[in-house]
C-alpha cells in the first residue's frame, strides 16, 4: 500500500513539473500568413499580412482590411475598415494560444458572441 502512494505522489509531482506551452507572440505580431478552414466541407485558405496595426487579408480573390489593436502581447482585435455588412462590423478578438518556430495556434471569436473557433496560421518566409 505505501509503495502505491508513493507512486501516485511521485506521478503528481512529475505531472505538475510539465512545461506551460510555449508562447513566444512578439514572432508572430508582423509577417505574412495563411489560414486553412472548412467551410461547407471545402477547405479554404485566407493569406493575410499584418503590421503593427493593421492586417490586409486575402480571401477567394477579394482584399479585405482591419485595424489591429493589440490588448497584450497575445491578444488582439481586429475591426473591419470596410463592413459590408452587420455581421463585418463585429470586431473579432483573437487569442494566441501557443506558438512554435513558424506557427501559431489561436481562438477567436466575434466580440460579443460566446462561441469560440480555434486554427493554425503559418508565417511565410
Amino acid at each position: 500500500m505505501f509503495r502505491l502512494v508513493f507512486l501516485l505522489t511521485g506521478l503528481v509531482f512529475l505531472e505538475s513539473c510539465q512545461k506551460p506551452p510555449e508562447r513566444n507572440c512578439s514572432n508572430f505580431k508582423t509577417g505574412e500568413f495563411s489560414f486553412t478552414t472548412t467551410i461547407d466541407g471545402e477547405e479554404k485558405t485566407t493569406t493575410f499580412v499584418r503590421s503593427s496595426n493593421l492586417e490586409v487579408d486575402f480571401f477567394e480573390g477579394k482584399r479585405d482590411s482591419s485595424s489591429v489593436r493589440w490588448i497584450n502581447e497575445c491578444e488582439y482585435v481586429l475591426k473591419n475598415l470596410n463592413p459590408k455588412n452587420k455581421a463585418e462590423e463585429k470586431s473579432i478578438h483573437i487569442k494566441i494560444l501557443t506558438t512554435s518556430d513558424s506557427s501559431y495556434t489561436f481562438e477567436y471569436n466575434a466580440i460579443g458572441d460566446k462561441r469560440k473557433f480555434k486554427g493554425t496560421a503559418f508565417k511565410k518566409h
